[in-house]
Protein backbone atom coordinates (compact mmCIF):
# COMPACT_ATOMS: atom_id res chain seq x y z
CA UNK A 1 0.00 0.00 0.00
CA UNK A 2 1.68 3.66 -0.92
CA UNK A 3 0.24 6.43 0.20
CA UNK A 4 0.98 9.83 -0.89
CA UNK A 5 1.51 12.69 1.86
CA UNK A 6 -0.22 15.58 2.80
CA UNK A 7 0.35 18.84 0.27
CA UNK A 8 2.75 20.78 2.40
CA UNK A 9 4.84 17.90 3.34
CA UNK A 10 5.20 16.23 -0.78
CA UNK A 11 8.32 18.95 -1.11
CA UNK A 12 9.87 16.46 1.60
CA UNK A 13 8.30 13.55 1.64
CA UNK A 14 7.25 11.01 -1.72
CA UNK A 15 5.65 8.70 -0.40
CA UNK A 16 4.39 6.52 2.44
CA UNK A 17 4.41 2.55 1.91
CA UNK A 18 3.23 -0.07 4.36
CA UNK A 19 4.31 -3.48 3.94
CA UNK A 20 3.09 -6.89 5.77
CA UNK A 21 3.82 -10.53 6.14
CA UNK A 22 1.41 -12.23 8.25
CA UNK A 23 2.92 -15.84 7.88
CA UNK A 24 6.18 -17.47 8.84
CA UNK A 25 7.57 -18.16 5.27
CA UNK A 26 10.70 -15.80 4.04
CA UNK A 27 10.70 -12.96 1.91
CA UNK A 28 13.54 -11.55 -0.06
CA UNK A 29 12.87 -8.06 -1.28
CA UNK A 30 15.11 -5.24 -3.06
CA UNK A 31 15.39 -1.69 -2.52
CA UNK A 32 16.99 0.15 -5.37
CA UNK A 33 18.02 3.50 -6.17
CA UNK A 34 15.29 6.00 -7.35
CA UNK A 35 17.32 9.17 -6.17
CA UNK A 36 15.91 8.80 -2.61
CA UNK A 37 16.57 8.12 1.37
CA UNK A 38 14.41 7.39 3.74
CA UNK A 39 13.63 5.42 6.45
CA UNK A 40 12.38 2.06 7.79
CA UNK A 41 10.13 1.32 10.66
CA UNK A 42 9.38 -2.17 11.63
CA UNK A 43 7.71 -4.07 14.50
CA UNK A 44 10.20 -6.55 14.46
CA UNK A 45 14.14 -7.44 14.47
CA UNK A 46 13.36 -10.26 11.42
CA UNK A 47 15.21 -7.81 8.81
CA UNK A 48 18.65 -9.01 7.39
CA UNK A 49 20.89 -7.75 4.73
CA UNK A 50 23.71 -9.23 2.70
CA UNK A 51 24.93 -12.78 1.81
CA UNK A 52 25.80 -13.10 5.37
CA UNK A 53 22.54 -12.01 6.32
CA UNK A 54 23.24 -9.23 8.98
CA UNK A 55 20.34 -8.17 11.09
CA UNK A 56 19.65 -4.53 10.69
CA UNK A 57 17.87 -1.93 13.14
CA UNK A 58 14.16 -2.44 13.67
CA UNK A 59 14.07 1.20 12.58
CA UNK A 60 16.61 2.87 10.23
CA UNK A 61 17.44 6.05 8.05
CA UNK A 62 19.08 4.55 4.43
CA UNK A 63 21.41 6.35 2.67
CA UNK A 64 21.59 7.53 -1.23
CA UNK A 65 21.55 3.58 -1.75
CA UNK A 66 24.73 3.89 -4.81
CA UNK A 67 22.98 0.62 -6.47
CA UNK A 68 20.69 -1.93 -4.96
CA UNK A 69 20.34 -3.64 -1.45
CA UNK A 70 19.07 -6.85 -0.91
CA UNK A 71 16.90 -7.83 2.74
CA UNK A 72 15.63 -11.04 3.98
CA UNK A 73 12.62 -10.37 6.41
CA UNK A 74 12.18 -13.95 7.95
CA UNK A 75 8.37 -14.49 9.62
CA UNK A 76 5.86 -12.13 10.15
CA UNK A 77 6.19 -8.58 10.26
CA UNK A 78 4.75 -5.01 9.60
CA UNK A 79 6.48 -2.20 7.90
CA UNK A 80 6.28 1.43 6.73
CA UNK A 81 8.73 3.02 4.87
CA UNK A 82 9.05 7.15 4.68
CA UNK A 83 10.54 7.72 1.01
CA UNK A 84 12.07 10.72 1.13
CA UNK A 85 12.45 13.55 -1.33
CA UNK A 86 16.36 13.23 -2.37
CA UNK A 87 17.46 16.05 -0.57
CA UNK A 88 15.06 15.90 2.78
CA UNK A 89 17.91 13.59 4.47
CA UNK A 90 20.42 16.30 4.56
CA UNK A 91 17.47 18.92 5.98
CA UNK A 92 16.09 16.27 8.58
CA UNK A 93 18.98 14.73 10.28
CA UNK A 94 21.84 17.45 9.31
CA UNK A 95 24.22 14.91 7.68
CA UNK A 96 25.64 14.96 4.59
CA UNK A 97 24.53 12.42 2.00
CA UNK A 98 27.66 11.86 0.15
CA UNK A 99 29.25 10.61 3.43
CA UNK A 100 25.63 8.49 4.35
CA UNK A 101 25.39 6.78 0.74
CA UNK A 102 25.00 3.32 0.64
CA UNK A 103 24.97 3.43 4.81
CA UNK A 104 22.22 2.12 7.06
CA UNK A 105 21.55 4.11 10.46
CA UNK A 106 19.72 3.10 13.79
CA UNK A 107 16.97 5.40 14.17
CA UNK A 108 17.71 5.35 18.20
CA UNK A 109 20.88 6.72 17.08
CA UNK A 110 19.79 10.11 16.02
CA UNK A 111 15.93 10.46 17.15
CA UNK A 112 16.58 8.24 20.42
CA UNK A 113 13.20 7.53 21.77
CA UNK A 114 10.62 9.94 19.27
CA UNK A 115 10.12 6.55 17.00
CA UNK A 116 9.25 4.10 19.02
CA UNK A 117 5.98 5.26 19.94
CA UNK A 118 5.47 4.33 15.84
CA UNK A 119 6.89 0.95 16.26
CA UNK A 120 4.87 0.34 19.49
CA UNK A 121 1.61 0.95 16.78
CA UNK A 122 2.89 -1.39 14.25
CA UNK A 123 3.49 -3.76 16.98
CA UNK A 124 -0.07 -3.71 18.06
CA UNK A 125 -1.86 -3.72 15.20
CA UNK A 126 -2.78 -0.38 14.51
CA UNK A 127 -4.57 0.80 11.50
CA UNK A 128 -1.36 1.74 9.24
CA UNK A 129 -3.30 4.48 8.03
CA UNK A 130 -3.38 6.07 11.00
CA UNK A 131 0.13 5.34 12.30
CA UNK A 132 0.77 7.32 8.95
CA UNK A 133 -1.60 10.26 9.96
CA UNK A 134 0.39 10.45 12.56
CA UNK A 135 4.07 10.15 10.96
CA UNK A 136 2.92 13.19 8.73
CA UNK A 137 2.40 15.30 12.16
CA UNK A 138 5.34 14.01 13.60
CA UNK A 139 7.11 15.55 10.70
CA UNK A 140 5.37 18.66 10.49
CA UNK A 141 6.47 19.41 13.81
CA UNK A 142 10.03 18.16 13.31
CA UNK A 143 10.79 20.22 10.03
CA UNK A 144 11.84 23.62 10.67
CA UNK A 145 10.24 26.40 8.50
CA UNK A 146 13.82 27.57 7.52
CA UNK A 147 14.72 26.11 4.18
CA UNK A 148 17.95 27.46 3.23
CA UNK A 149 19.15 29.08 -0.07
CA UNK A 150 21.12 26.24 -0.75
CA UNK A 151 18.41 23.64 -0.02
CA UNK A 152 15.91 25.82 -2.42
CA UNK A 153 18.62 25.68 -4.80
CA UNK A 154 18.69 21.74 -4.82
CA UNK A 155 15.03 21.65 -5.22
CA UNK A 156 14.76 23.78 -8.15
CA UNK A 157 17.20 22.04 -9.98
CA UNK A 158 16.25 18.66 -9.07
CA UNK A 159 11.80 19.59 -10.71
CA UNK A 160 14.42 20.94 -14.00
CA UNK A 161 15.78 17.65 -13.87
CA UNK A 162 12.71 15.69 -13.26
CA UNK A 163 10.66 18.03 -15.90
CA UNK A 164 13.44 17.09 -18.77
CA UNK A 165 13.50 13.55 -17.57
CA UNK A 166 16.71 13.41 -16.93
CA UNK A 167 18.00 14.69 -19.92
CA UNK A 168 19.68 18.21 -19.10
CA UNK A 169 23.10 18.59 -20.18
CA UNK A 170 26.20 20.90 -17.69
CA UNK A 171 26.20 23.61 -19.69
CA UNK A 172 22.70 23.44 -19.07
CA UNK A 173 22.53 23.24 -15.15
CA UNK A 174 25.64 26.32 -15.41
CA UNK A 175 23.73 28.57 -17.14
CA UNK A 176 20.22 27.80 -15.05
CA UNK A 177 22.17 28.08 -11.43
CA UNK A 178 24.92 30.27 -12.34
CA UNK A 179 27.80 27.71 -11.00
CA UNK A 180 30.13 25.65 -12.11
CA UNK A 181 29.89 22.10 -13.17
CA UNK A 182 32.07 21.25 -10.44
CA UNK A 183 30.67 23.40 -7.68
CA UNK A 184 27.10 22.60 -8.10
CA UNK A 185 28.66 18.61 -7.82
CA UNK A 186 29.55 19.47 -4.32
CA UNK A 187 26.53 20.82 -3.66
CA UNK A 188 24.54 17.69 -5.05
CA UNK A 189 26.84 15.29 -3.18
CA UNK A 190 26.39 17.28 -0.30
CA UNK A 191 22.55 17.13 -0.19
CA UNK A 192 21.82 14.19 -2.14
CA UNK A 193 24.53 12.06 -2.28
CA UNK A 194 25.00 11.77 -5.87
CA UNK A 195 26.15 14.08 -8.87
CA UNK A 196 23.94 15.90 -10.84
CA UNK A 197 25.10 13.22 -13.69
CA UNK A 198 24.15 10.15 -11.96
CA UNK A 199 21.21 11.96 -10.40
CA UNK A 200 19.90 12.44 -14.32
CA UNK A 201 20.42 8.76 -14.96
CA UNK A 202 18.23 7.74 -12.37
CA UNK A 203 15.50 9.65 -13.74
CA UNK A 204 15.79 8.51 -16.95
CA UNK A 205 15.68 5.50 -15.75
CA UNK A 206 12.75 5.39 -13.92
CA UNK A 207 11.28 7.46 -16.64
CA UNK A 208 11.94 4.04 -19.15
CA UNK A 209 10.60 1.92 -16.33
CA UNK A 210 7.42 4.17 -16.50
CA UNK A 211 7.16 4.01 -20.20
CA UNK A 212 7.73 -0.02 -20.08
CA UNK A 213 4.86 -0.44 -17.48
CA UNK A 214 2.72 1.52 -19.58
CA UNK A 215 3.68 -0.04 -23.09
CA UNK A 216 1.69 -3.17 -24.73
CA UNK A 217 3.67 -6.25 -25.55
CA UNK A 218 4.53 -5.04 -29.69
CA UNK A 219 6.98 -2.53 -28.54
CA UNK A 220 10.35 -3.39 -27.84
CA UNK A 221 12.86 -2.92 -25.37
CA UNK A 222 15.20 -1.00 -27.69
CA UNK A 223 12.14 1.43 -28.65
CA UNK A 224 11.10 2.52 -25.57
CA UNK A 225 15.00 2.89 -24.61
CA UNK A 226 15.55 5.27 -27.31
CA UNK A 227 12.12 7.12 -26.40
CA UNK A 228 13.61 7.51 -22.95
CA UNK A 229 16.41 8.87 -24.16
CA UNK A 230 18.79 5.95 -24.31
CA UNK A 231 21.53 6.52 -27.14
CA UNK A 232 21.66 2.68 -27.09
CA UNK A 233 19.81 -0.46 -25.94
CA UNK A 234 23.36 -1.35 -24.22
CA UNK A 235 23.33 2.06 -22.59
CA UNK A 236 20.11 1.11 -20.97
CA UNK A 237 20.60 -2.59 -20.02
CA UNK A 238 24.08 -1.48 -18.26
CA UNK A 239 22.40 0.87 -16.02
CA UNK A 240 19.32 -1.47 -15.39
CA UNK A 241 21.79 -4.23 -14.22
CA UNK A 242 23.91 -1.66 -12.32
CA UNK A 243 21.22 0.15 -10.36
CA UNK A 244 18.51 -3.02 -10.18
CA UNK A 245 20.33 -6.03 -11.02
CA UNK A 246 18.30 -7.24 -13.62
CA UNK A 247 17.55 -6.96 -17.13
CA UNK A 248 14.72 -5.25 -18.24
CA UNK A 249 13.01 -8.28 -19.26
CA UNK A 250 13.72 -9.96 -15.90
CA UNK A 251 12.20 -6.87 -14.39
CA UNK A 252 8.88 -7.04 -16.54
CA UNK A 253 8.44 -10.33 -14.92
CA UNK A 254 9.00 -9.24 -11.43
CA UNK A 255 5.58 -10.16 -10.45
CA UNK A 256 5.43 -8.12 -6.50
CA UNK A 257 6.48 -4.79 -7.63
CA UNK A 258 5.80 -3.19 -3.61
CA UNK A 259 6.47 0.32 -4.84
CA UNK A 260 8.80 2.06 -7.18
CA UNK A 261 12.34 1.34 -5.94
CA UNK A 262 11.50 -2.02 -4.23
CA UNK A 263 10.42 -5.89 -4.59
CA UNK A 264 10.09 -8.84 -3.96
CA UNK A 265 12.52 -11.54 -5.45
CA UNK A 266 11.60 -15.13 -6.01
CA UNK A 267 14.23 -18.09 -5.71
Amino acid sequence: MQIAPPKHLSSYIRHFIFLENAGDDCKNLRLFTDGSTGLILSDSQNLYTGVSENPVPSSFFYGQPGKFKDFTAKGSFSMIAVVFQPYFFNILLNISAKEAKDQIISAEDILKSELLPFQESLLAGKNPKVIITELAHFFTKFLSEKISSDHALIKAVQQLMLKHKGSVSSKELEQFTGYSERHLERKFENYIGLTPKKYGSIIRLHHFINLMKKSNESESIAGLSYDAGYTDQSHLIKDFKSYIGLTPKQYQKTENKLAVNFIELRK
